[in-house]
């Protein structure tokens, strides 16, 4: 199970970890701490270290309730950044976390090398044809509304089972657009409550039924840290914990603030397992 990222190909048989690079003030855990070229590298920099296959870069939060903002503010804030990073480690695959296809579109033209897109092309269904176009690696993720709407919309009558039939539909709508690597993300925290978050993240095998790559992103999130009634700071055994079911589960991308502790659960994980 390979992907194609501009020509790197990247085997996901042994998973892999993204590293999160916020480019915005507001995010939930690392808002802000980035706003510099120089913080932008030193972090880069450990992220790739510590052995982070992917760099996720965005600018527009996406926490419960979050503003909205503008597209050219949210190129403002990626664009710069991916030039920054992509001069000083033009070896580094950059994910560029966007809903926007014209977001995709520069970000792509300014070196990065996948979408990552938390509406799964319902906010701006042109990022199909651009994934498509490019010949770039698409995650599709699951989510109902948007940032600001989606916490009042958790009514399942079987979350696994309508989550991956929602997954399923926008395979099948994505296809036909000619986007030959495609990965699913079933947005933990995205429309789902904590027992929701928590059926799925249990059988999140399930999805194994897409023929897709999964990827998993739950670091430091509410899911965990409300769970163990602390705060986002003090979150990361949670976020282990929980990286290490995901992997057991079949999971074979992890989305973290964290790398060297994923790389390590993609360590422990992958020797039991062998």
């Amino acid at each position: 199970m390979t992907i194609n990222c501009a020509g790197t190909l990247i085997d996901l048989n042994t998973p892999k970890v993204m590293g999160i690079l916020n480019q915005t003030p507001d995010s939930f855990y690392d808002g802000g701490r980035y706003s510099n070229p120089k913080a932008v590298l030193d972090r880069v920099e450990q992220m790739l270290f510590n052995g982070a296959s992917f760099i996720d870069i965005g600018g527009y939060s996406s926490r419960p309730g979050a503003p909205e903002v503008s597209e050219q503010e949210e190129l403002n804030r990626v664009i710069p950044t991916i030039n920054t990073v992509v001069k000083a480690f033009p070896d580094a695959v950059i994910s560029i976390d966007t809903f926007r296809s014209a977001v995709a579109k520069a970000a792509i033209d300014s070196g990065a090398a996948m979408i990552n897109d938390i509406s799964g092309g319902d906010r701006d269904p042109e990022i199909y044809r651009v994934a498509a176009r490019h010949q770039v690696p698409y995650i599709l993720m699951h989510m109902r509304g948007t940032p600001q709407t989606m916490s009042t919309l958790t009514d399942y009558d079987n979350v696994v089972m309508e989550v991956t039939q929602d997954l399923a539909k926008k395979l099948k709508q994505i296809r036909p657009h000619g986007v030959n690597d495609l990965i699913v993300d079933p947005g933990f925290g995205f429309a789902k409550n904590l027992v929701q978050n928590y059926t799925l993240l249990g059988k999140l095998d399930h999805l194994k039924l897409l023929n897709t790559p999964i990827l998993v992103g739950v670091s430091r999130k509410s899911m965990i840290y409300k769970l163990l009634q602390t705060n986002p700071e003090n979150a990361l055994n949670g976020t282990t914990a929980a990286n290490t079911i995901a992997l057991l589960k079949g999971a074979s991308i992890l989305r973290v603030h964290d790398v060297a502790p994923a790389i390590e659960v993609v360590k422990l994980v992958g020797a039991l397992k062998n």
